[in-house]
């Protein structure tokens, strides 16, 4: 049950940050919220029901740290060294597209100026990061079956002469 919920929390957060990354109107400070929100409600139902060991929440990091990206102040070169430290699961692409998209819903809000946009690319051009802007969605995690010794011990196994195993010898 873990491993199917960890799948599928990673599908969530997949399909949720190549939306944000492909769609220039939600990325903006009410969306950032919003996620945030949603995020946290499937968090609290994971510790409702005991799930939180099975790694599905860690699935959901890049989407939590978008969100937040989304929500920081973009101005100063010290808002520039907070979301380089914050934004860990996001690829140095995935940052620059969602600054780059970022849209103000109100006159409160400006938009991120490019001298903010290279002054992250500077800070961020060491990372060693793969290629790719967008999540494959359709990624697997591997299944693991959890090993469960048996009380019987091979010694006491009689091999019936009507399945024809006469290759296996009892050492």
């Amino acid at each position: 049950i873990q491993q199917v919920f960890k799948q599928l929390f990673y599908m969530i957060n997949a399909m949720a940050l190549n939306n944000l990354l492909l769609r220039k109107d939600v990325c903006s400070w009410s969306t950032g919220m919003q996620l945030r929100f949603n995020i946290s409600q499937l968090e609290e139902w994971l510790r409702g029901k005991n799930l939180q060991q099975s790694g599905a929440a860690q699935t959901l990091e890049p989407l939590i740290q978008a969100a937040q990206l989304l929500q920081l102040k973009k101005k100063t070169s010290e808002d520039a060294e907070a979301i380089c430290s914050l934004c860990t699961s996001l690829t140095t692409q995935q940052i620059v597209k969602i600054l780059n998209l970022y849209t103000p819903v109100n006159e409160f809000e400006e938009r991120v100026t490019v001298a903010f946009i290279r002054n992250i690319q500077k800070q961020l051009q060491e990372r060693n990061d793969p290629p790719h802007l967008l999540l494959d969605f359709k990624h697997m995690f591997p299944v693991l079956f959890p090993f469960n010794p048996s009380a019987i011990t091979m010694d006491s196994i009689h091999l019936p002469a009507s399945l024809n195993l006469d290759f296996l010898n009892k050492v």
